[in-house]
C-alpha cells in the first residue's frame, strides 16, 4: 500500500517512521527550501543534502515520480520537490497524508485519494478529508478522529521540561540565517547560536540545541528557528520526539481502520 505524505518536517518523518516500519511503501513531498529546525530528525534534508537517515531509515532525493516509485522498491523513502503536489494523479497513492502543519488547509481534498488524512488544524473529517489526527500536545495528542476537527492553534510550544515557548528561539530579523552553533550543543542562557542581517539570535534557557535552521535559509522576523531543550539529553536530538511518534501512530490506525485492514485480518 503506497502512502503520499505532503510534508516532510519532524513531525511528518515521525509519521514516516511509523508506517515504513509497518510494511507501508512512503513518498514524501516538500518545499525547494525547507525550513524544518530539528533538521537531524526530518527526511526534508534529503532536498538539501540529496540522501539523509533518521534513526537508521534513508530518504533519498527523487528528480521525478517516476524516481520515486522506483525507489520505494528499495526501502528507500523518496522526497520529491512538489509543494503543490503535482506528483498526485503519476502515484496514484492508496492514502494521502497531508503533514504541512501549515495551520490551514492548503488545497488537500477528500477526493485526492481513496483514503486522506489531515494532521492538525485546519481539516474536517467528512469534508476535506476522511479523518484528522490531533496534534495539540495533552489528553488528545494522536487521536484519530472520524468526525469534526482537531482542537484550534494556540500559537503556544508544548511543555517540555518545565518550559514552553521559552524553548523556541526566533529570527531577530529578516534576512539570512548564519548558524553559530550545531544541534547536539550544550548551551547556556544568553549563548548566541546564530545571527539574521548581523543581529545575534541568543538561547533563552539552557539545554541542549536540539534544532536550528540550516545555515543561509531565508527568515522573517519572528520565526521559528531554533529549539533548546531544557532536559539536557543530546540523544534526544536524533531520535523523532514522543509527539511525532504518537501522530504517527494515529495516522497509522486511521489508514488500519478506513482501509478495512483490520477488518480483512480479523481480530
Amino acid at each position: 500500500m503506497l502512502v503520499l505524505i505532503r510534508g516532510a518536517g519532524d513531525l511528518a518523518s515521525g509519521i514516516a517512521l511509523r508506517l515504513i516500519r509497518s510494511g507501508f511503501y512512503v513518498i514524501m513531498t516538500d518545499i525547494a527550501m525547507p525550513t524544518s529546525i530539528r533538521r537531524t530528525v526530518a527526511f526534508s534534508e534529503a532536498i538539501r543534502l540529496r540522501h539523509c537517515l533518521v534513526e537508521g531509515v534513508e530518504a533519498r532525493l527523487a528528480p521525478s515520480p517516476e524516481e520515486a516509485l522506483s525507489l520505494i522498491k528499495e526501502d528507500v523513502i523518496p522526497v520529491l520537490v512538489d509543494p503543490d503536489c503535482a506528483c498526485l494523479p503519476a502515484l496514484g497513492p492508496d492514502v494521502l497524508v497531508d503533514a504541512i502543519l501549515a495551520k490551514k488547509n492548503l488545497g488537500t481534498r477528500i477526493t485526492d485519494a481513496p483514503v486522506v488524512i489531515g494532521v492538525g488544524p485546519g481539516f474536517t473529517a467528512g469534508e476535506n478529508c476522511n479523518a484528522v489526527v490531533e496534534t495539540m500536545r495533552g489528553h488528545t495528542l494522536g487521536r484519530a478522529i472520524y468526525s469534526g476537527s482537531a482542537l484550534p492553534n494556540t500559537n503556544i510550544p508544548g511543555l517540555i521540561g518545565g518550559f514552553a515557548g521559552e524553548r523556541v528561539l526566533r529570527a531577530p530579523a529578516d534576512g539570512t540565517f548564519t548558524a553559530a552553533r550545531e544541534i547536539g550543543d550544550m548551551v547556556s542562557a544568553g549563548d548566541t547560536v546564530g545571527y539574521v542581517a548581523g543581529e545575534p539570535m541568543r538561547s533563552t534557557i539552557g539545554g541542549v540545541l536540539r534544532g536550528l535552521l540550516a545555515d543561509g535559509t531565508e527568515t522573517k522576523r519572528g520565526m521559528k528557528s531554533g529549539d533548546v531543550d531544557p532536559r539536557g539529553d543530546i540523544t534526544c536530538c536524533y531520535t523523532s520526539s514522543d509527539k511525532a511518534l504518537a501522530v504517527g501512530g494515529g495516522v497509522l490506525e486511521a489508514i488500519l481502520h478506513l482501509t478495512g485492514v483490520v477488518e480483512s485480518y480479523g481480530k
